[in-house]
């Protein structure tokens, strides 16, 4: 069964669906995406005798395994396993002494303490595990407290967009001291699972490479894979030059696309530029061969369309002074207004106020 759970953000729409939790079953939900894996290849070490020990110590078997909530079923692929000594090397980090990748892990290990961390994509736990001298140990069990995301976007209401124009990023849903979020993935592709623990995200998409961009925060449940559709409010944009409406596109144009505020958002060198944009209005400004020509023009969310720019839109030049009128002979032309002319007398203008003045208050006004 699933549900929809409602987002409601200012200009933005997400439809979220939540998996049931994870069985057997369930788990299946990851394998059918591609998934983004963010740990390092290890050397794979089952069994471990601490530096110093004295030979013929005997190791002890610990098998590990993890869960994505605490009453779930084992996760059986995807885990990452390291065993850390407590103890800091000399370059101030804990020696990783043994690893294995895939579902439940078995270690041997010699008597003392380590750290286990078990990471499933980005989400990961860490805990402290004793080894006896002269009992077994217990199943060790890691409760992720994890699942799943997988994002995607459409343009409008329902117009898919190209896998490889959809960009996502991924960061903490807190804020930090610096006013800025801590990066958890960037680059994310669409429709692909990414596994975190659980928690509140904060999701940038980016439609195209202008001013196309959604930000939305996401809750990620434990347990669950969450599917987030994010609805752009823009469209892809083709630009033409063209003598006549419908004609071919001319060769040697430089574009530039600026918003109803006259800001630059786009700048382009081609005959046929595309690009993605935010909706609202442009106008666009199209140079060749020292001619500059433009349009107006509205883009509308989810409606792709072409913008020809006709050779006959020529941008308005400067305003040219209208020619002198032809008087009588002898009488002169009447200067502008309020100016003086050649041969009438400047009245005398009172002195300005000095600092001391204009500190004190008393000076002459300006006005």
């Amino acid at each position: 069964m699933f549900g929809i759970l409602p987002f409601a953000r200012i200009g933005l729409a997400i439809a979220l669906m939540l998996l049931t939790p994870f069985g057997a079953a369930a788990q299946d939900a990851f394998k059918e995406f591609k998934q983004l894996e963010s740990t390092p290849k290890m050397p794979k070490l089952n069994a471990f005798v601490a530096p110093g020990a004295a030979q013929g110590l005997r190791l002890r078997d610990v098998s590990l395994e993890a869960k994505l909530t605490a009453d779930g079923a084992p996760v059986e692929d995807g885990l990452s396993w390291y065993v850390f000594s407590p103890v800091a090397g000399a370059d101030g980090k804990l020696p990783l002494i043994a690893s294995s990748r895939g579902g439940t892990a078995a270690f041997q290990l010699a008597a003392g303490d380590y750290f286990v961390n078990v990471s499933f994509g980005r989400a990961g736990v860490t805990k402290k595990l004793t080894v006896p001298d002269a009992s077994e140990v217990d199943k060790q069990v890691m409760i992720l407290d994890a699942g799943g995301l997988l994002l995607n976007a459409v343009s409008g209401s329902d117009v898919r967009i190209r896998p490889n124009q959809l960009s996502f990023s991924i960061y903490s849903a807190e804020v930090r001291d610096d006013g800025e979020r801590g990066l958890v993935m960037a680059d994310v592709p669409p429709n692909t699972v990414v596994r975190l623990n659980a928690g509140t995200y904060h999701v940038v998409s980016e439609y195209g490479n202008v001013n196309a961009t959604i930000r939305a925060d996401i809750q990620v449940e434990a347990g669950k894979l969450t599917e987030a559709t994010i609805q752009h409010r823009a469209a892809q944009i083709n630009f033409k030059l063209v003598s006549e409406a419908g004609g071919e596109a001319i060769a040697d144009t430089a574009w530039s696309i600026l918003t109803a505020a006259g800001d630059s958002v786009g700048e382009s060198v081609s005959a046929f530029p595309t690009m993605v944009l935010a909706e609202g209005e442009y106008t666009a400004v199209a140079r060749n061969k020292d001619k500059i020509y433009q349009r107006d023009f509205t883009v509308v969310a989810g409606v792709n369309t072409d913008v020809e720019v006709l050779m006959k839109d020529q941008q308005a030049q400067q305003p040219i002074a209208p020619a002198a009128t032809a008087l009588p002979p002898g009488q002169a032309a009447a200067g502008p207004k309020g100016v003086p002319q050649p041969g009438d007398e400047i009245p005398p203008q009172p002195p300005l106020p000095s600092y001391e003045d204009l500190q004190n208050g008393d000076g002459a006004s300006l006005d």
